[in-house]
């Protein structure tokens, strides 16, 4: 939507692909855990965590708004780590955002459940009531042995209470599983724990990715020494067992992500049964499937 703002960015800048039209405002720069041995995103010596300047950030609404008024229509609070931010400080930009920017309709961020630990549901609803209507929480997965290996600092019980703090406060929650990160021994445990801790929370929003190693994959193996990927049959079988163990009201299911070779997208439970038909099928059939080509899926 804007080819340029007033706002000093720090590159890479990532948001999430439903975040495409937004304003990308960040209040911090990388991520204050950043110790995941998946994760590529924060790695660059630039990133190193830091929270924004509050007056730049307070600043860049206010320049942003007076160039492009009424354009503004979502905001996507960067970078990886937001709600590490206190209260005040986000009610403060929250409330900036709302002044400034009156068509703006969604405001989100990235959240880790650890940065969930210090903020009381009424503290979450006061966000809510502020503006902030959705959180992209990277669960990655429930199972807390594929968690200790990749070095995540969460728990089934952490990520499921943050969760279940932000869903009680009426914020959106759109919850990110990494398809294949137990590799081939634990995958089993990784699927059937995984949908336990979405059965328990019935997040709004569910999307699965495919761990995937860009520059390599020296760092990820010197934590999970045993780690062996999946093949593609079995990538699609682990996504069959966590699909068969998922008993969810209304969540809305999208495996569409670059990563992913099967594009997915449904609603759970009412289209559970057509989704484990489209995932039997590329298992059964690949040849048939509409598979993604290795050209589209770069990262």
């Amino acid at each position: 939507m804007l080819h340029a703002t007033p706002i000093r960015y720090i590159n890479p800048v990532f948001r999430p692909p439903s975040e495409a039209q937004s304003l990308i405002l960040p209040v911090t720069n990388g991520c204050s855990w950043n110790r995941c041995t998946y994760c590529e995103m924060y790695t660059e010596p630039q990133k190193k965590f830091a929270m924004r300047d509050e007056q730049e950030t307070l600043d860049s609404i206010a320049q942003c708004s007076a160039e492009y008024p009424n354009e503004i229509q979502r905001v996507f609070l960067g970078d990886g780590d937001a709600m590490a931010l206190s209260t005040r400080r986000l009610l403060s930009i929250l409330s900036a955002i709302q002044t400034h920017m009156p068509t703006v309709r969604r405001i989100s961020s990235y959240c880790l459940p650890r940065n969930v630990r210090n903020k009381s549901v009424e503290d979450l609803r006061a966000l809510r009531a502020a503006g902030l209507s959705l959180a992209y929480v990277g669960a990655e997965s429930g199972d807390d042995t594929v968690l200790q290996a990749v070095q995540k600092g969460e728990t089934f019980e952490s990520t499921r209470e943050a969760l279940d703090k932000l869903g009680e406060a009426g914020i959106t929650r759109s919850v990110m599983l990494l398809n294949g990160l137990g590799g081939r021994a634990l995958t089993r445990q990784h699927a059937d724990n995984s949908a336990r801790l979405i059965n328990l929370t019935q997040p709004e929003f569910l999307a699965t990715l495919v761990v995937s190693f860009p520059q390599g994959e020296e760092r990820f193996r010197a934590g999970f020494v045993q780690w062996e990927p999946l093949i593609q049959a079995e990538l699609f079988g682990e996504v069959e067992q966590l699909l068969n163990g998922l008993a969810l009201k209304r969540t809305v299911f999208r495996s569409d992500h670059a990563s992913n070779r099967l594009v997915l997208k449904g609603t759970l439970g009412a289209e559970k049964d057509r989704l484990l038909r489209e995932v039997r099928n590329a298992i059964d059939s690949p040849q048939s499937a509409r598979l993604r080509p290795d050209w589209a899926r770069g990262l």
